[in-house]
């Protein structure tokens, strides 16, 4: 049913069901929000979303206060401004003061409400947090002295991710958030997504930062310093320079890295290639030789991560295949070190990527070749940012420049991993041509892109109907791998990708990423597809020539010794 109610003297419509918040927004309006996250249940904890209800006088929370005919309020009244300030007061009583030292500086909700409600000096005096930084973590980074208890890390990872590794501690005023037993992020069941830091308000959550190690490798001499990126990075770093949303900045970002003085540049859509060749034929094989269905992709090191945690019997359903950052990485190490007449030892290997996991992933004992790691440091999208700045390096002054060869080349199909469904069809694209001995038609495979959590396709390939699953978010995934668990058997092949929209909507990606910028890195990766010619991973001239004079063929001795691993489960300690 629809009906109207008054917000600050103006008739809005609103109808059964929506909440006052709805409606505000609806209409053009702002109120500030702390504790609000779209789409999940709102709490009206924080209380800075309150407005006044003019009939009764009372203040009431906007995210949870159901609309109703007639309801007349005011956003901003003296009396609504004054709490909503007094609450910010309340907040930084006990909050460091060390703004000028903190990664979030100028990009930090607590501080621009500060600044909107003009809060210039302390009114209130409390006891500051004294708490100890869990550094535990490959990737993550908590503090606990930063955090306001608004609970939207506790809520993502519980309803988007399906993890609940942190939750709210102890009672009164000595809430906390923490893991089980307040003990180290490394103990728990965290995945390494990084979505709690993408949806933090101050600096609680950030990414464990690798500068200083790259910094000393480019300085050394000795090193040759070679740097990838995911194919993703170029689409989303735009709104983080503040250029226009969703730009394709690639060239402009492989002049920057030269300038920084980076050796080598090279792109991870060529080793997403790698991946198709590798991955496309395990499928097949998988197919072929009546061995373990659905496979599923293994390119995302959250997904993995969750699946050794709490999927461990569907392990033998992950493709064997490393990801396109591990991949590359081995084949620098190897392959490029033979041709460049360089020990692996000497080579430092950089990613960027959009995710935080990767960090993790990095580090892991698989991702290893005598006791050599594939990537030695990864930069979030966020970080590739400031440490370009730290240099001085000016994006909008800048000439495009292409990326090294060999690893430089890439198809729009290797591109196109930066999305959710992306590597589904990618596959697609080349395990049709390798069953039929011919390219699909149209390249383009509509049932499985978008941002859907959950997209299913029937792909015919020959005579064979190939059932095809793709979901991000791991809270979307449970029920698919739920449905496989009980006996599902019509799919055959599986993508996950832990993060909302795949990788463009990764947990290093610009902090406060919306489902309009998403739409927008999505659309920029499908138009790159749509407008090259080179659009399947088994045409790249570069990765015929590397199996040619390096790899020899998919899923071969040293294809399996450098490009694959093994998984297994993985026990939580807490």
């Amino acid at each position: 049913m629809d009906f109207t109610i008054n917000i600050n003297n103006n008739d809005c419509k609103a109808s059964t069901g929506d909440t006052i918040l709805e409606v505000i927004n609806r209409n053009g309006l702002k109120v500030p929000t702390l504790c609000h996250l779209k789409n999940s249940m709102p709490t009206g904890a924080c209380r800075m979303c309150v407005v006044e209800d003019v009939d009764s006088g009372k203040l009431i929370t906007s995210c949870s206060y159901p609309a109703s005919p007639g309801l007349r309020i005011k956003t901003h009244s003296q009396r609504v401004v004054e709490s909503r300030k007094t609450i910010i007061e309340l907040l930084l009583s006990n909050h460091p003061d060390d703004c000028l030292y903190c990664v979030r500086n100028k990009n930090c909700e607590l501080q621009n409400l500060s600044e909107e409600h003009h809060v210039r000096e302390r009114r209130i005096r409390g006891k500051k947090n004294h708490e100890n930084m869990d550094l535990s973590s490959a990737s993550i980074v908590r503090d606990p002295e930063k955090c306001i208890l608004c609970g939207r890390c506790v809520t993502v990872c519980e309803d988007v991710m399906g993890v609940a590794c942190i939750d709210f501690l102890n009672r009164g005023n000595k809430t906390i958030i923490g893991t089980s037993f307040n003990e180290g992020l490394n103990t728990s069941s965290c995945i390494n997504c990084g979505q709690c830091i993408m949806v933090c308000p101050t600096g609680a959550l950030t990414e464990k930062n690798h500068f200083a190690e790259i910094q000393q490798a480019i300085e050394d001499p000795k090193k040759r310093v070679v740097v990838q990126y995911a194919p993703s990075i170029s689409v989303s770093m735009a709104e983080e320079l503040g250029m226009e949303t969703g730009k394709d900045i690639n060239g402009i970002l492989n002049a920057a890295l030269r300038k920084v003085g980076f050796d080598n540049i090279f792109d991870s859509s060529f080793s997403a290639d790698l991946t198709i060749i590798e991955e496309s034929a395990e499928l097949i094989g998988r197919i072929q030789n009546g061995e373990t269905l659905p496979m599923i992709t293994s390119c995302c090191p959250g997904w993995v991560k969750y699946a050794e945690e709490f999927y461990p019997e569907l392990i033998p359903n992950l493709s064997s295949c490393k990801s396109p950052q591990q991949m590359l990485g081995a084949i620098i190490k190897s392959y490029f070190a033979e041709k460049e007449g360089l020990s692996p030892e000497d080579i430092y290997s950089v990613s960027i990527m959009p995710c935080t996991a990767k960090k993790f992933e990095a580090q892991r004992e698989e991702m290893t070749q005598a006791g050599i790691s594939d990537v030695d440091a990864v930069l979030t999208t966020r970080e590739l940012t400031k440490f370009l700045k730290l240099y001085g390096v000016d994006m909008f002054n800048i000439s495009p420049e292409l990326t090294d060869s060999p690893m430089g080349f890439r198809s729009t199909a290797g591109k196109l991993f930066g999305a959710s469904g992306g590597v589904m069809e990618a596959a697609i694209r080349t395990a049709y041509f390798k069953i039929t001995g011919k390219e699909l038609v149209n390249f383009q495979i509509p049932q499985i892109r978008g941002l859907q959590n959950r997209k299913e396709a029937h792909i015919k390939i020959g005579d064979f109907d190939l059932g095809v699953a793709v979901v991000n978010g791991m809270a979307n995934a449970k029920d698919l791998l739920d449905e496989i668990k009980n006996g599902r058997n019509d799919i055959h092949f599986v993508e996950v990708m832990a993060c909302p929209g795949g990788c463009i909507g990764g947990g290093g990606q610009h902090i406060g990423t919306s489902d309009e910028e998403l739409k927008a890195r999505m659309r920029t990766l499908y138009s790159i597809d749509e407008n090259e010619t080179l659009k399947v991973s088994h045409k790249n001239p570069e990765i015929i020539e590397l199996y040619n004079e390096f790899l020899k063929e998919p899923l071969g001795h040293k294809s399996h010794e450098l490009l694959h691993t093994t998984y297994n489960k993985r026990e939580v300690l807490i």
